[in-house]
C-alpha cells in the first residue's frame, strides 16, 4: 500500500480508505480528536505542531498497529498511553478488552474522559506508573515514543506471556535499538514500514525472554 501523500493533512476519509474503517469508527474517532483539542488548551497532551495534521499523526500512526494484532488477540496493555495513542485508537477500532497505563492524572483524567465520549467501555484506565500495576497477562502490549526497546521489554515484562505480542512505533533507529536490545533479550523480531511517514518502522517482537535465561 503507498504512503499517503505528506504534502497535505488526512482527514477522516483518507484514514477510512487506507484502513478500511467504517464511518461510525470514523466518527468516534473524530470525538477523540475534537476532545484532545479541547484539552490541549489546557494540558499538553500531545506535540502542538502535530495538530496540524492529527489523523496522520495520531489516528493512521496508531490503527494501523491493526494489522499486526493477532485475529485471536482479546488482551492489550498501553505503556505510557498519554493522549490514548495508540491504546485508546485500537479500542475505538475494535480490540476486545484494552488497558491504558499512564501514570499522570491530569492525562488519565483525560484518557477516562476521551473513553467516555467514545463509548468505549472496553477500556480500563490504570492511573499508576507502569512498575506498579499488578501484573496480568496480555496478548497484546503497546507502546509509542515511551522508550528505547531495551527499556520497554523491561517495562513490559510483567505482561509478556508466551504468546504475546509486542507491537511498537518507532523512528529511523528501529533497527539500531532491536540490535542494542538484542544483547539482553532473546526475541523473534521484524521490522514493519509504517503508513504514516516514510521514516517510520514498526516493530513487532514475540517469544520475548531474557537472554540470560535457561
Amino acid at each position: 500500500m503507498p504512503l499517503p501523500d505528506e504534502g497535505r493533512p488526512l482527514g477522516a476519509g483518507d484514514v477510512g480508505r487506507i484502513l478500511g474503517l467504517d464511518a461510525a469508527t470514523l466518527a468516534r474517532l473524530g470525538r477523540h480528536l475534537e476532545l484532545l483539542r479541547l484539552w490541549q488548551e489546557r494540558i499538553n497532551l500531545v506535540g502542538e505542531a502535530t495538530l496540524a495534521d492529527p489523523w496522520r499523526r495520531h489516528v493512521l500512526d496508531s490503527a494501523q498497529l491493526l494489522r499486526f494484532v493477532p485475529g485471536n488477540a482479546r488482551v492489550l496493555v498501553d505503556l505510557g498511553s498519554g493522549a490514548g495513542f495508540p491504546g485508546l485508537v485500537l479500542a475505538i477500532c475494535g480490540v476486545p478488552e484494552v488497558h491504558l497505563i499512564e501514570s499522570d492524572r491530569r492525562k488519565a483524567a483525560f484518557l477516562r474522559e476521551a473513553a467516555r465520549i467514545t463509548g468505549c467501555t472496553n477500556v480500563r484506565v490504570h492511573a499508576r506508573r507502569i512498575e506498579d500495576v499488578e501484573p496480568f497477562p496480555a496478548d497484546v502490549v503497546t507502546a509509542r515514543a515511551l522508550a528505547p526497546l531495551d527499556r520497554l521489554l523491561e517495562l513490559a515484562r510483567p505482561f509478556f506471556a508466551p504468546r504475546t505480542v509486542g507491537i511498537f512505533p518507532k523512528g529511523r533507529q528501529a533497527e539500531a535499538e532491536l540490535t542494542a536490545a538484542a544483547r539482553r533479550w532473546k526475541m523473534k523480531a521484524r521490522i514493519e514500514p509504517s503508513l504514516s511517514s516514510p521514516e517510520g518502522r514498526i516493530l513487532v517482537v514475540e517469544e520475548v525472554s531474557r537472554a540470560d535465561s535457561p
